[in-house]
């Protein structure tokens, strides 16, 4: 019986990293971490490995922002057989003020977090109508749901995000395929570093991944990681103009 064929895109991001050792820990797994840096994706296949000895671990390099390459790299993810499920999960965490004084790091900011979630999306989207089947998860944030002057360069690429797989979701509903919107809060990992030593609190990521294999295995539609993101935002995206431009958030 073949193993059930996991693509983590962006794999050297610390939620998926978790995420990957909570896959191959549950059953044998045939997981491809996908990203830039193959040293890196090193360190983390041996680990998961270790973990699982009866579990394949690939990696492959690939580029983030070429459409070209992104859809040669989803091609030959697909070309010795399905993928069951593909979490994208890469991105950065830019400084608003930097992107507020140089267009080209706004741009990149836009690129990285909006843009190419979305052209990785469409080409999993791709293969997937095809074999009428499969999940496709996409890593967004609660940053998408309103924008915020502290944030809102990355917000808006969230914000794309969040339309993209509202619109996914709508093109697959009652087929095989399932589309899997996750909007963590603000999250422990080297990303946010920055937050960490200005008092944020953040939530542990071994608890984030958890809520997201948990999500994404049970095909939810959306998953706010920590839950309480969902009553949070849905109080800041119903707040009233006249009070929320007074907030300093």
């Amino acid at each position: 019986m073949a193993l059930k064929k996991i693509v983590i895109i962006g794999a050297t991001s610390a939620i998926a990293e978790h995420c990957a050792r909570l896959w191959i820990t549950a059953q044998a797994v045939d997981l491809v971490l996908v990203g830039r840096s193959i040293a890196r994706m090193d360190a983390i296949a041996a680990d998961l490995r270790v973990r699982s000895p009866q579990s394949t671990v690939r990696l492959m390099q690939a580029d983030f922002l070429d459409p070209a390459a992104i859809q040669a790299t989803v091609d030959q993810l697909h070309a010795d057989g399905a993928v069951d499920v593909a979490l994208i999960a890469h991105g950065s965490l830019p400084e608003q003020h930097d992107c507020e004084a140089d267009l080209s790091l706004c741009r990149e900011a836009l690129d990285i977090n909006g843009i190419s979630p979305v052209l990785y999306a469409e080409a999993f989207a791709m293969h997937m109508a095809q074999q009428g089947r499969g999940t496709l998860a996409l890593i967004g944030s609660v940053a998408g749901d309103r924008g915020r002057k502290s944030n809102y360069v990355y917000g808006a690429a969230k914000g794309l995000v969040t339309r993209y797989a509202q619109g996914l979701q709508h093109r697959f509903a009652g087929t095989g395929v399932r589309i899997v919107l996750i909007k963590p809060g603000p999250t422990d990992t080297p990303m946010t570093a920055h937050l960490k030593g200005k008092g944020a609190k953040l939530a542990s990521v071994t608890d984030v991944a958890a809520s997201i294999v948990r999500g994404v295995d049970q095909g939810r539609t959306v998953v706010y990681v920590p839950g309480k993101w969902r009553l949070i935002m849905m109080v800041i995206i119903h707040m009233p103009g006249f009070v929320f431009n007074k907030l300093n958030i």
